[in-house]
C-alpha cells in the first residue's frame, strides 16, 4: 500500500528573547516529498494575545495542536478570569505531546512557544517525546537552523531592543534561505509579543530589516 505523504513545513522558524519582549519569525516555504506545496505558508500562530507558537514539522499535527491550545487557554481564562502564563502553556502542550508518545503515530513536530506575561518575556522549547526546555536567549527550529544559529550566536547581544531583535530574526532567517533547500517562500513573517499584545508585522514593516 502505498504510504500517503504528508505537507511538511521544512522550515527555519527563530524566536529571540529581547529585553521588552520576544521576537518570532520564519520563512513561508511547505513541501510535500520533492514538492513545494506552498510558497506563502504562515509558520507563526497566534494562540492567545500574549502567546504565540512557531511551527516546525507535520503541518497536521501543527494546526490541530495549535487549536487545541487556543480552546484551552481561552477555556482557562473564562474559568479562572485571568490570562493562562506562558510557562502553564508550556506545560500544557508538554502534557499533550507526551500523551501522544503512546499512540500509533506521535506529534512529528517542533514547536517553539513564547509570550509575555507578568513575569516578562518567556521562550520555551517543545519536542515530540513532550519534553519542555526554557531558553534564556534564542532558538531555533527545522530544516535551516544550523544556518540560523550561525547568525544568532554571532549578532545576538544580552539586552537587545526589540527593534535589534527584529534585525537579528530576519538575518537568522535569511542566511537559512539562501542555504537550506527546504526553507524559502515568499518572504517571511516576524511577530512582536509584547506587553502590548501578539502582533504580525505588516509588509511594509519588514522593509528595510536585512539592510
Amino acid at each position: 500500500m502505498e504510504q500517503i505523504q504528508g505537507i511538511k513545513s521544512g522550515t527555519t522558524t527563530v524566536g529571540i528573547v529581547c529585553k521588552d519582549g520576544i521576537i518570532l519569525a520564519a520563512e513561508r516555504k511547505a513541501t510535500m516529498g520533492y514538492m513545494v506545496a506552498s510558497k506563502d505558508d504562515l509558520k507563526i500562530t497566534k494562540i492567545a494575545d500574549h502567546i504565540g507558537i512557531t511551527q516546525a514539522g507535520m503541518v497536521g499535527d501543527l494546526q490541530a495542536l495549535a487549536r487545541y491550545l487556543k480552546a484551552e487557554t481561552k477555556l482557562f481564562e473564562i474559568k479562572n478570569k485571568k490570562r493562562i502564563t506562558v510557562r502553564s502553556t508550556a506545560s500544557l502542550l508538554s502534557n499533550i505531546l507526551y500523551g501522544g508518545r503512546w499512540s500509533y503515530l506521535p506529534y512529528m513536530i517542533q514547536i517553539i512557544l513564547a509570550g509575555y506575561d507578568e513575569s516578562g518575556p518567556n521562550l520555551f522549547i517543545l519536542h515530540p517525546d513532550g519534553s519542555s526546555l526554557e531558553e534564556k536567549k534564542f532558538f531555533s527550529t527545522g530544516s535551516g537552523s544550523p544556518m540560523a544559529f550561525g547568525v544568532l550566536e554571532t549578532i545576538y547581544k544580552d539586552g537587545m531592543s526589540l527593534d535589534e531583535g527584529k534585525r537579528v530574526a530576519a538575518k537568522s532567517i535569511k542566511a537559512a534561505v539562501e542555504r537550506d533547500i527546504a526553507s524559502g517562500g515568499i518572504g517571511f513573517d516576524i511577530a512582536i509579543i509584547d506587553k502590548g499584545g501578539f502582533r504580525l508585522l505588516e509588509e511594509d514593516e519588514k522593509k528595510g530589516l536585512l539592510v
